[in-house]
């Protein structure tokens, strides 16, 4: 990986609320949690923290509100070396929140999307520039679906490597799938996307999608690593790294990440997702979304152990 790729995030960024307990609550009931932590977070901030951590030249497209959390995330983001003079600052609305609970070693999450919802194509339009000087651009679903078609569409238009993590899980058009040249699901958002159920092979609902117009399919699989499906039809399989789990919290956004930042270095399908899968399990190691994500050195660290 000689090469520095120049990463674009259009996504989300919010603050989260982490709140620590023995066991997450039944519905109506109360328990007594153990620690709350505010934590920079949200998929495209996850993601744009990531790549910045990797090495890459990296810029986010989204927006904050007018509130001390959107202060404190730009903050955040511009300590990590990341371009936020496209992150805008919506005022008289509310930063985005994601309510995270944090049980036996893994997550609840509800997220409100606050200054999110403003992002707007004509964010995409005002920002074009970043988009033509990027390798890859790299998008999720917690801004508005129109939003992120046009920035596919755009990306495409100018040449660009589109990888999309289709989270939270909605239906897609196939017009927005068929600009997408890496699709990048969990197991569920597959099964949904492809419309089928578990009981269909792993690899059959990822050829549909290819259907669909997606290029590249790449199934996370949690501790047990990743599947793909290349255009050209190759189907393999990553296994997962056992490390001991801290927080899932951003593991996703840092497998997402570390595969754009390798295809962006040029590196194949496999190797991509084969880095992937070591930046997804180190990131688990450490609490909090940002600060779980790796540098390159710990990544070939970790490979070469």
């Amino acid at each position: 990986m000689n090469k520095i790729p120049s990463i674009v995030v259009i996504g989300s960024l919010n603050i989260d609320i982490v709140v620590e307990a023995d066991r997450p609550p039944q519905m109506g009931e109360t328990v007594s949690g153990s620690q709350v932590h505010f934590i920079p977070g949200g998929k495209g901030s996850n993601q744009a923290v990531a790549a910045a951590r990797l090495g890459a030249r990296t810029a986010m497209i989204g927006a904050v509100g007018g509130d001390p959390f959107g202060a404190e995330l730009l903050q955040s983001l511009k300590r990590e070396g990341i371009d936020t003079s496209a992150v805008k600052t919506v005022s008289g609305t509310h930063t985005g929140v994601a309510s995270i609970l944090l049980s036996q070693g893994d997550n609840q999450i509800i997220v409100v999307a606050g200054a999110n919802g403003h992002c707007t194509p004509a964010d995409i339009d005002r920002h074009q520039e970043l988009v033509r000087q990027a390798d890859a651009v790299l998008l999720q679903l917690e801004i508005p679906l129109e939003t992120v078609q046009y920035a596919a569409q755009t990306a495409k238009r100018l040449g660009k490597a589109v990888v999309l993590n289709p989270a939270p899980a909605r239906p897609l058009p196939d017009d927005l799938l068929s600009h997408v040249d890496v699709l990048i699901p969990n197991e569920t958002e597959l099964y949904l996307l492809a419309e089928a159920d578990e009981r269909t092979k792993l690899v059959d609902a990822m050829r549909r999608l290819q259907d669909k117009g997606v290029r590249t399919i790449v199934t996370t699989l949690g501790a047990k690593g990743a599947a793909y499906l290349t255009e050209d039809g190759a189907f393999g399989r990553v296994p997962g790294h056992k490390v001991d789990v801290v927080d899932t919290t951003g593991a996703g956004d840092a497998f997402n990440a570390g595969f754009a930042f390798a295809l962006a270095t040029g590196e194949t399908v496999p190797a991509a997702v084969a880095f992937a899968v070591k930046v997804g399990a180190l990131a688990v190691t450490r609490l909090g979304a940002h600060a779980g994500m790796p540098t390159l050195a710990q990544v070939q660290e970790f490979a070469a152990e």
